[in-house]
């Protein structure tokens, strides 16, 4: 009888999970070089819309022969996207819907892989399973075709686009309160990239729910360092919080990169980390 606790608590031990996964990395950002009313509106077909889950907001982007056509979508770490949930067009209403061209193939770009299908024209979400899936710290969306409205000159729209993660979705209703255009986290929100031309060894992102991640990943080698925090702006100001330094202001500056059709630069000054002291460019 001595032997029976014994014998449960092996019993026990056996059925518990040996290991935890860690909860996956919900969407932090969405950006385009461009989109419908951009300068003037930002705030009414801003890539934002397609992350939130509701059929009220939309995404749109010129039609024309050549307008860039796609977003960039950011992870808070990286993400594994095995399902996609779509909204293909202006779903605000059926008129809309029939009037604006809808995504008809999308392409989808991670840091190892890519994923390409064919939607139907129809209302709703669509779901497509991604096998294998597109995993990275950040992924671009590409309208490759549509289907034509009845408006020869209205731009092509998508309503939604919700990513899953082992069932888990990534984005959408729950999100929609931080995911709502704000023209002075706009300057700085996205992935800004330190480092070589073409090999970057530094990650500043700039997340809608006013957090920050930095990852520095030594070419030569070596481990990697990340640092998180929360962030604020104000006009061309940065307050950042800094693991044993605290709330640290910054001053930044966002230009136009030379010689780089849409890039940006973005310089940091402050009392920052080393890694953080030389500019940051809009791509890789």
């Amino acid at each position: 009888m001595r032997s029976l606790p014994v014998l449960s608590s092996l019993l026990l031990a056996a059925s518990a999970p040996t290991a935890f996964a860690a909860p996956p990395a919900s969407v932090g950002y969405a950006q385009a070089a461009d989109y419908l009313d951009k300068d003037g509106h930002p705030e009414r077909y801003n890539p934002l819309n397609v992350l939130d889950g509701r059929d009220t907001t939309v995404w749109c982007a010129s039609d024309a022969e050549g307008a860039p056509r796609g977003m960039t979508i950011g992870f808070k770490g990286v993400a594994t996207v095995d399902e996609v949930r779509v909204y293909t067009g202006n779903g605000s209403d059926r008129d809309a819907f029939k009037t604006h061209p809808r995504a008809k193939k999308i392409a989808l770009e991670g840091k190892d892989s890519a994923r390409g299908f064919t939607l139907e024209d129809k209302r709703g979400l669509q779901t497509i399973p991604l096998n294998p899936p597109v995993t990275g710290a950040w992924i671009t969306l590409e309208v490759k075709d549509v289907f034509p409205g009845s408006d020869s000159g209205a731009p092509v729209c998508l309503t939604d686009v919700i990513l899953y993660s082992g069932g888990k979705p990534l984005n959408g209703t729950k999100l929609a309160p931080v995911l709502k255009y704000d023209a002075r986290q706009a300057q700085v929100l996205g992935t800004w990239f330190g480092g070589l031309e073409g090999a970057a060894d530094r990650f500043l992102s700039f997340y809608v729910d006013g957090t920050y991640r930095f990852v520095h990943e030594p070419l030569g080698g070596g481990e990697p360092s990340v640092l998180t925090g929360a962030y604020t702006t104000s006009n061309s100001r940065l307050s950042l919080e800094l693991p044993k330094k605290g709330k640290v202001s910054v001053k930044f500056t966002r230009e136009e990169a030379e010689g780089s059709s849409g890039g940006h630069t973005l310089a940091l000054e402050g009392d920052l980390p080393e890694e953080w002291k030389e500019p940051f460019r809009s791509r890789p």
